[in-house]
């Protein structure tokens, strides 16, 4: 839910705050008032791209954040997890746009990029616009809406789970057709090569154990130097640190008694000399294991020689030999093999297919179920909305030829007759505008339990529409909101009084800039701000008519 909104020097707006809280809210204000910037806002927050066209004129940059609580079990609480962004069941999301055209990202705190911003927005927020219609013509969100339903979940993963096999098994088939057949010659080269490697390879480990080794020894000289001269310093017989960092201890010792200070430091300094004790030992078994000969030099520069001569040969770094040798073993494994291998994979292959192909059908029989559900819901909501007659399809068709796909051999097509007597076709063909704005809300209404967004927001989805229509879509959204949040910019008074809360935007200018401010209405001031909805000025009458539509609307739920 979303409880918070923070906007700065965004659009014409300087500095704006504001609450929500659950239930459905409307926002409702003059036209141009800005209430579209509040929608805007919560945009660029659930990831959508920005310009600097966004910033407020005069300012550098604009600053955007909004706060939400989520619910155990919610999919933004669970992506939170797993991305270990999560803040108890907290999310504040924060976005940063200069106008040197950088836009900057943070969820709860860590700094994230836009993608990662839209996929939790996605999980926080749904936007539908006036134009929600051109979204679901498109295939992907009408199977969004129809696999998030209930009970679609189990066969939609089986369908995943053969998929990712059969496609796993034509990788491997493409790689083993990619490789050319060893004749006689090669299968002895490969051994040749692989005889060399295991002969002589060092792993990783070793390598770098050598390499260190050859480092010290090359220097040992002047190595043995530093060492021997550190241990002088530590454990001279005229006076090494050792021995007087005791005596100074002891002479503290003897005194401690008259300051506490005193007693710390020599403490410290019977610290000191332990740590200088160990430092002495360790030194002096370092300097016991050192071979300094010259043999031993030159035995290591052979053996650098002859892993680095390896590497060249095989177009690699001495560490990766080992790789090399594990990559040459197993393609002379399959070269033996690579008939009898292919034979095996096809065999799979189609196993694989045929079930993939079962899990696709069992998928498209409990997708039509559903959609055939929908189709009622949508239908039968339709006739609430105005549009009496009206019918929507959903429909699944199969295609049991088709390419294998995660998302199954379905073909998806939404269908709508919005008059009496009329043959349904394709949606984006056959409704008007304001009809259009109506069927996305029932499609929305009918598939609200389909895992979406906690918030829902609204921008002017009821254009075109009055009347009892409008009516009907305020009671909609308010139904909406039932488990959750509902937000709705809104022209109509219809559709503001079945509000929980309403705010009212306001715009003003002091010649040079405008300026938004926003008030959450109490009881008073909302019959005022319908009234003002309803005839343009607020008049006895006009605030009647308001307080009987709220009365009824509050009646209604």
């Amino acid at each position: 839910m979303l409880s918070f909104l923070q906007i700065r020097d965004f659009a014409i707006v300087k500095s704006l705050d504001l609450e929500f809280v659950e239930g459905f809210t409307c926002i409702t204000g003059e036209t141009g008032a800005g209430k579209s910037i509040l929608v805007d806002a919560l945009a660029l927050l659930a990831g959508n791209r920005a310009d600097t066209s966004a910033i407020r004129a005069g300012a550098r940059r604009a600053e955007l954040s909004a706060a939400f609580e989520l619910r155990e079990g919610s999919r933004a609480l669970d992506w939170l997890r797993e991305s270990e962004l999560d803040d108890d069941h907290s999310c504040l999301l924060r976005r940063v746009i200069s106008d040197n055209g950088r836009s900057r990202a943070w969820i709860n705190g860590t700094p994230v990029t836009l993608q990662q911003l839209a996929g939790l927005g996605e999980l926080l927020v749904e936007i539908h616009g006036q134009n929600e219609h051109i979204r679901l013509v498109k295939s992907a969100e009408q199977f969004r809406l129809l696999d998030a339903q209930s009970g679609l979940q189990p066969p939609l993963q089986q369908v995943r789970e053969a998929y990712d096999h059969w496609a796993d098994l034509q990788q491997e088939k493409r790689a083993l057709l990619e490789e050319n057949p060893l004749d006689a010659g090669d299968l002895d080269l490969l051994a040749y090569q692989i005889k060399e490697l295991e002969e002589a390879v060092l792993p990783a480990a070793e390598w770098e154990a050598l390499v260190q080794e050859h480092r010290r020894t090359a220097r040992g000289g002047e190595l043995v130097a530093v060492l021997e001269a550190a241990l002088t310093t530590l454990d001279d017989e005229a006076g090494g640190a050792v021995t007087r960092i005791h005596e100074t201890a002891r002479t503290l010792e003897s005194r401690a008694t008259l300051a506490a200070e005193i007693a710390d430091a020599a403490q410290l300094l019977r610290e000191a000399a332990i740590n200088a004790e160990e430092a002495r030992t360790g030194l002096q078994s370092l300097l016991s294991r050192f071979d300094l000969s010259p043999e031993r030099l030159i035995e290591l520069e052979r053996e650098l020689a002859t892993q680095h001569d390896l590497a060249r040969k095989h177009r690699v770094k001495p560490e990766q030999l080992e790789d090399v040798l594990g990559q040459l073993r197993a393609r002379f494994e399959r070269a033996g093999s690579l008939d009898e291998r292919l034979a095996a994979v096809d065999a799979q292959l189609h196993t694989a297919l045929d079930n993939y192909r079962e899990a696709a059908e069992t998928l498209h029989r409990a997708r039509r179920r559903r959609a055939a559900q929908l189709s009622t819901s949508v239908t039968d909501l339709l006739q609430q909305l105005g549009m009496a007659g009206g019918v929507f399809e959903f429909t699944v068709g199969y295609q049991e030829d088709a390419a294998p796909s995660r998302r199954g051999g379905d073909r998806l097509e939404l269908k709508v007759g919005a008059n009496r007597g009329t043959a349904p076709g394709p949606l984006h063909k056959v409704a008007s505008g304001g009809e259009l704005s109506r069927i996305s809300l029932a499609i929305k209404v009918a598939t609200k339990s389909g895992g979406g967004a906690h918030t829902q927001v609204f921008d002017e989805v009821d254009a075109g529409i009055g009347g009892e229509t409008a009516n009907a879509v305020g009671a909609l959204l308010r139904s909406l909101s039932v488990q959750g949040q509902a937000l709705c910019v809104t022209h109509l008074a219809q559709v503001a009084v079945h509000a929980d809360h309403q705010i009212q935007v306001h715009k003003a200018s002091d010649g040079r800039e405008a300026s938004v401010s926003t008030t959450t209405l109490v009881e008073e001031q909302r019959v005022d701000e319908i009234a003002r909805m309803l005839g343009g000025r607020i008049s006895e009458q006009s605030r009647a008519h308001a307080s009987e539509l709220l009365a009824t609307a509050l009646t209604r739920h």
